[in-house]
């Protein structure tokens, strides 16, 4: 068990099932609309996801945060900090502030939608303070970077390409979900959500 930060499929993001976020599609484009945008209807479907460069995306939140916050505090600012860890769902859709909806989602009562563009943003400038090396996962399938931070291989990468992300690798791997997280949803155009 845990948690986990997964992508989201046409088939998911539409269905009205038990486990489709139907009532969320809507309320995000009741919004979208509201604020002069336009609605967010073009998410792949599931079979587009394995196709050629098509990866999914699932990694698990395993460290703790504690570092990861103090990393926050110490070069976000409080509301940057907020955005990135107040949603609960990420769309490839920029906004300017997040929407609320009165809709449960997995581990809260309500539902926080956030831009990828702005969160991307902001764990740019996380990745630039801890000096984030190339050799970190671009692809994050099946626990890549969960695996790549938790069974040795950055601590194998630290000790030739030492740097400040190496100095704490639960902060580190932090800075990495987010990073990545947002940049698949802007390339795969997918919503992320906490599963």
């Amino acid at each position: 068990m845990g948690v986990y930060l997964v992508d989201v499929s046409a088939e998911g993001w539409f269905d009205e099932g038990e486990e489709g976020r139907a009532e969320i599609a809507a309320g995000l484009n009741t919004e979208l609309v509201r604020r002069g945008l336009p609605r967010y209807d073009s998410v792949p479907a599931a079979a587009d996801f394995v196709r050629g460069s098509g990866r999914s995306f699932e990694e698990k939140l395993v460290p703790p945060m504690n570092t990861f916050m103090a990393l926050c505090e110490a070069h976000l600012s409080k509301a940057e900090t907020e955005i990135l860890l107040g949603w609960t769902v990420l769309v490839p859709v920029s906004l300017d502030e997040e929407i609320e909806l009165p809709v449960e989602s997995s581990y809260s009562d309500d539902t926080v939608i956030a831009g990828a563009p702005q969160i991307l943003a902001i764990a740019e400038k996380l990745a630039t303070a801890v000096a984030l090396p190339p050799e970190v996962p671009e692809m994050c399938d099946n626990l890549d970077l969960t695996s790549w931070f938790m069974d040795g291989t950055a601590e194998k990468v630290s000790a030739t390409a030492p740097g400040p992300w190496s100095e704490d690798l639960d902060a580190s791997f932090y800075v990495a979900l987010y990073l990545r997280a947002a940049q698949h949803s802007l390339r795969r155009r997918c919503p992320m959500v906490y599963c």
